[in-house]
C-alpha cells in the first residue's frame, strides 16, 4: 500500500507498550513509584523560593483521595467524565492520576475555547465535574449550566473560601462549589479501592477547535497514549532516569504535554511546573535546572532572535556566532555532539544559563521550525534535539527526526507505533507515485474517531483505520517526511495556534473601508497578515476630507500612508469587538487598487478566493511585511 514504517526495525509491525508491566497510564505511573524509589514526583516554586516535592507514593495517595471523594462523594461511575480547567499545576497532574486510578476520563478545557464552545462540550460528555484554579473560571463556567444541565459540581483548587457572591451565583445556577482540601481530605476518611482502567478503555477527550467552530473531541485510550509514547521514547529518545527533570510549561490541555509527563512519570523523573508566567519561564529553568526541555518553535525563536540582537551592532561579534555554529555544525555532521567546546565557552554559554545549564534532550513539536533556528538550536543546546510532526488524531506524534540528525526541513521518519503513507490529491494535481500527498497514519496512537460525531470521523478515518491528516507531504531523497502544505485553508502559526482564515475575512469584511481582503499567515510566523483592496465609494471621499489625493493607486503605494494605518486600525477594532484573538489579529496589510476578480485569476467563477493563486502572487508581498516586522521587532529589542 505504500506505506513506511520506523526505518531501523526487522518488521512491519507496530509497538504498544514500551514494558509489559506498564499498558496503561495508571501502571506507568506505579513503574515511576519503583523507578524512582518513591523519590520526588512533582515539584512546585512559590514566589523566588526553591522548588519544593511532593513524592510518588504522596502524590498516588493524595490522587486516591480525591478519585475517592470524586467517586464516592460527588458519584462519578467508571468511564464517566471528569473536566479539567486550569494552568499547570500540581493539582492538574493529580486529577489525571486520580482518574487513571478510577477509570474516569480526564477532559481538559482551555482559554481560548470560549463560553459556547465550554457549553457544548460539557453538554455532549454530560460532565457533572469540574476541575478549575480560579473563581473566574468557576465564573465563566457557571454560564454553561443552561446549555449543561449534568453539570452540578466545580472543584476550586487551592481555593478553601470562595468568595461569599460566587458561592451566591453558583447556588442560583444549580451548581456546587468544593474547596480541594476538603475533598481530599473527605476522600481520606472513606477510601475507596482503585479501579483500574484496561489498555483499550477510553483516557482523555481532547477537544480541538476546527474551522466551524464546534470543537470535536478526539477519543483517545490508555493504549493510544501508552504506544505514542512508546514510539517515541523507546527507539528515538535517550534512556531517562530519575535522576533527570522535565519543566511543565507547554499547556496539559494539548497532548504533546501529555505525552511527556507520561514518559517522565514511566521513568521516575522530576517534574517541575512553572509559576505561570510565561515571562518568569527563563528563571523558573534556572531555579529546576531541568535536563529534558520540551519546546515549540516560537520560544526557539525568540530564544535565537535574543542572540541576534545581542550581536547585530557588532560585525566581529555577528561573525564570531556565525563561525561558532558552523563549526558545532559540522562536528554534529561527524556525529560529535558536546557542549564543552571553546565555541560553548566564547558563545553559548548564555544559552545554557539561560536553560539552567544541564539540558541533555531538546524536542520541538506542534509547529514547524524554520532551518536556521533549528541549525542554532543544535550548536547552542550541544545536545540531540528532535523535531516531532503529529496531530491529537493521532495522539501526538506521527513522525519524529533522528538521533544525530543533521539534515534540515523535514520532520523525520515515522515513528515505530504507526505506519505512514502518501495519498493522491487529484484537485491539486498531487500523485502518491510522485512521492507527494496527503499524509496519512495507521497504528497503535491513532483515535478511533471524535467523540458522538460519527460524520466528522467518516471524513479523516477510513473503514481500514487510515487516518487523513490534511496535511501535504512529501518524501524525501533519505526517506524523512516533509511538510508542505495544509490540504484545507486552516493553517498554524509558529506557536501552534490554528487560524481560520476565511473567518477573519468574513468578519473584517464589515469594515466601512474593505472591499475585499485576503488573511494568510505562514507556519514559520507568528502573526498574521492581510491584503486589503479598498472600497473607492469610501476610501475616496476619505482621503478628499484629509487633504489627501484622490487616487486610488496612489494611495495604496503609500506603505505606511495614514489611508493604511486608518484600515489597519479599523480592522484590528472590529476584531477585537468580535472576540478574535490576539493572534487572529492582523499585524500588518497591504494595500491593493486591483480588485481580485475571474480574470486576473485570484476569484473561481462562483466568486470565491482562489487562495493558492492569491498566495503565490503576493508571496514577495508577504515575505517584505513579514522582514519588516522582523527588522522592527529586533530594533525594539
Amino acid at each position: 500500500d505504500g506505506s513506511r514504517c520506523w526505518p531501523f526495525s526487522d518488521s512491519t509491525e507496530i509497538i504498544e507498550y514500551c514494558y509489559e508491566e506498564a499498558k496503561t497510564l495508571h501502571d506507568g505511573f506505579l513503574r515511576g513509584i519503583r523507578q524512582s524509589n518513591n523519590g520526588p514526583c512533582l515539584g512546585t516554586r512559590v514566589g523566588e523560593g526553591p522548588y519544593e516535592w511532593l513524592t510518588y507514593q504522596q502524590v498516588y495517595d493524595q490522587a486516591r483521595e480525591l478519585g475517592s471523594a470524586l467517586t464516592g462523594r460527588l458519584g462519578l461511575s467508571r468511564g464517566e467524565f471528569v473536566g479539567v480547567y486550569s494552568q499547570n499545576r500540581a493539582e492538574w497532574v493529580l486529577t489525571e492520576v486520580a482518574c487513571n486510578q478510577f477509570s474516569l476520563v480526564l477532559v481538559p478545557l482551555y482559554d481560548t475555547l470560549g463560553t459556547e464552545a465550554c457549553s457544548h462540550i460539557l453538554s455532549q460528555t454530560s460532565s457533572s465535574v469540574v476541575v478549575v484554579d480560579s473563581e473566574t473560571k468557576a465564573r465563566n463556567l457557571l454560564q454553561c449550566k443552561a446549555e449543561a444541565p449534568s453539570f452540578r459540581h466545580v472543584v476550586l483548587m487551592g481555593i478553601d473560601s470562595p468568595k461569599p457572591e460566587l458561592v451566591k451565583e453558583a447556588q442560583e445556577a444549580g451548581v456546587e462549589l468544593h474547596a480541594w482540601s476538603e475533598l481530599v481530605s473527605w476522600g481520606r476518611e472513606n477510601l475507596a479501592e482503585v479501579n483500574p482502567p484496561a489498555p483499550d478503555d477510553l483516557a482523555t477527550l481532547c477537544y480541538t477547535s476546527g474551522t466551524t467552530g464546534v470543537p470535536k473531541g478526539v477519543q483517545l485510550t490508555h493504549k493510544n497514549i501508552m504506544s505514542n509514547m512508546a514510539g517515541v521514547y523507546s527507539q528515538v529518545l535517550p534512556p531517562m532516569t530519575p535522576e533527570d527533570t522535565y519543566l511543565s510549561y507547554l499547556p496539559l490541555a494539548h497532548m504533546f504535554e501529555r505525552c511527556a509527563i507520561t514518559m517522565c512519570f514511566l521513568n521516575g523523573m522530576r517534574v517541575g511546573f512553572f509559576r505561570g508566567d510565561v515571562r518568569q519561564l527563563m528563571e523558573d529553568m534556572q531555579a529546576l535546572r531541568p535536563t529534558l526541555f520540551c519546546t515549540v518553535p516560537r520560544l526557539l525563536n525568540r530564544m535565537y532572535d535574543r542572540v541576534l540582537a545581542g550581536v547585530s551592532g557588532s560585525v566581529i561579534k555577528s561573525k564570531l556566532l556565525q563561525m561558532a555554529v558552523d563549526r558545532k555544525t559540522r562536528m554534529l555532521e561527524r556525529g560529535i555532539i558536546r557542549r564543552d567546546t571553546m565555541w560553548d565557552k566564547l558563545v553559548f554559554s548564555k544559552v545554557h544559563q539561560l536553560t539552567g545549564g544541564r539540558v541533555r534532550v531538546v524536542i520541538t513539536g506542534s509547529a514547524p521550525i524554520g532551518a536556521k533556528v533549528m541549525q542554532f538550536i543544535r550548536a547552542a543546546f550541544g545536545c540531540p534535539v528532535f523535531e516531532g510532526y503529529g496531530q491529537t488524531e493521532a495522539t501526538a506524534a506521527v513522525t519524529v527526526t533522528l538521533p544525530g540528525e543533521t539534515s534540515l526541513g523535514h520532520v523525520g521518519t515515522p515513528v515505530p507505533c504507526n505506519h505512514v503513507k502518501l495519498v493522491d490529491v487529484p484537485e491539486m494535481g498531487l500523485k502518491a507515485s510522485d512521492g507527494r500527498g496527503e499524509v496519512c497514519v495507521r497504528g497503535a496512537n491513532v483515535s478511533s474517531g471524535y467523540f458522538r460525531m460519527d460524520d466528522k470521523t467518516a471524513e479523516v478515518l477510513e473503514p481500514d483505520n487510515w487516518l487523513h491528516t490534511g496535511d501535504i507531504g512529501e518524501w524525501t531523497e533519505n526517506g524523512c517526511l516533509k511538510i508542505v502544505d495544509r490540504r484545507k485553508h486552516l493553517f498554524k502559526l509558529a506557536q501552534g495556534e490554528y487560524v481560520a482564515p476565511e473567518k477573519i475575512e468574513q468578519l473584517l469584511s464589515r469594515s466601512q473601508y474593505v472591499a475585499q481582503i485576503f488573511v494568510d499567515g505562514d507556519s514559520l510566523e507568528i502573526y498574521v497578515l492581510g491584503i486589503v483592496v479598498p472600497d473607492p465609494d469610501v476610501v475616496l471621499p476619505w482621503a478628499k476630507s484629509h487633504g489627501l489625493p484622490q487616487d486610488l493607486e496612489a494611495l495604496c503605494k503609500d506603505p505606511n500612508g495614514p489611508l493604511k494605518r486608518a484600515i489597519l486600525e479599523d480592522l484590528n477594532r472590529i476584531g477585537r469587538e468580535n472576540g478574535l484573538k490576539g493572534f487572529e489579529l492582523c499585524k500588518d496589510i497591504m494595500l491593493c487598487a486591483e480588485q481580485f476578480s475571474v480574470e486576473n485569476g485570484l476569484l473561481t467563477p462562483t466568486f470565491k478566493s482562489r487562495r493558492p493563486d492569491l498566495r503565490v502572487r503576493f508571496r514577495d508581498d508577504f515575505k517584505r511585511m513579514y522582514d519588516g516586522l522582523r527588522a522592527s521587532s529586533s530594533a525594539a529589542a
